[in-house]
Parts: C-alpha cells; sequence; structure tokens
C-alpha cells in the first residue's frame, strides 16, 4: 500500500522579521522539519530550505530532475505543529500543489492581509511576497 500524505506536507508558514532593501529574513516551519523553526536571512535561502524539505519528503513530487554543482546535503525532516506562529512584519501561509517545469505552483495567503492569490511559478510567489511587504519596507 502506498505511503499516505496529508495536506499539511503541502504548506509552508513564512513569518517574515524584517525586510530591508527587498531583502527579508525571518523563520519558517513546516511538519516535515525536525527543529521547530529554521531561520533565514535571504530569500534564496528561504527557497533552497523549503525544496530541500520538499525533496527529502518526496513531495509534492518534483517532476523534473534537479541540476547541480554538488550533491544536495542530507535532511532529516520530523513533525511539528506550528500553525500558530507569526512574524513581526508579515505572515504567510504558502500552499505547494505541484513542482513542474522545474518551478513550484500553488497559492499564498497573507495571514495578516487575510488575502490569498495562486501562484504559476517561484518568481510569480516572490513578487506576490513583494507587493505584500512592500508597504512593510525598512529601507
Amino acid at each position: 500500500m502506498a505511503k499516505q500524505y496529508g495536506e499539511a506536507l503541502r504548506t509552508i508558514r513564512l513569518c517574515i522579521d524584517s525586510y530591508n532593501n527587498g531583502v527579508p529574513t525571518g523563520r519558517y516551519y513546516h511538519p516535515g522539519m525536525e527543529e521547530e523553526a529554521c531561520a533565514f536571512h535571504s530569500l534564496a535561502q528561504f527557497l533552497v530550505g523549503a525544496e530541500e524539505l520538499m525533496d527529502e519528503a518526496n513531495f509534492p513530487q518534483s517532476f523534473t530532475s534537479k541540476r547541480s554543482f554538488a550533491p544536495l546535503p542530507e535532511t532529516k525532516p520530523g513533525l511539528t505543529d506550528e500553525s500558530s506562529r507569526s512574524g513581526k512584519l508579515a505572515t504567510f501561509a504558502i500552499r505547494i500543489m505541484f513542482r513542474q517545469h522545474a518551478s513550484w505552483q500553488g497559492s499564498v495567503t497573507w495571514v495578516e492581509g487575510k488575502g490569498e492569490q495562486t501562484f504559476r511559478s517561484v518568481l510569480e510567489l516572490v513578487l506576490l511576497l513583494d507587493s505584500a511587504l512592500g508597504g512593510c519596507r525598512e529601507e
């Protein structure tokens, strides 16, 4: 019988604590993480960490092979429920439905803004996050 995955594994809770010169910092939570939270100091750091989580869980499955200069480090995810965490500036629930065409597709919910938008690529997700954080800039 195939292993069953819960819908909770599709969602990453992104907590933004600062947004200086277009660079977000904060932490993120996921049910597949061994640690309580994972801190990040740039958007690239968050994206790579989230991709590693999904690769380790193999959910949602990637439809393309990853190319890299070196093998990805191994991670050992555990299970936590961090749905009540919030960022100092903003909190987003990123729901990744698919990983196709070497990108992500899904929806992002701005918790404080009470709005939800779908995205068809990581670039579109980045632009949505930036549009929400535009009023929070500390430049």
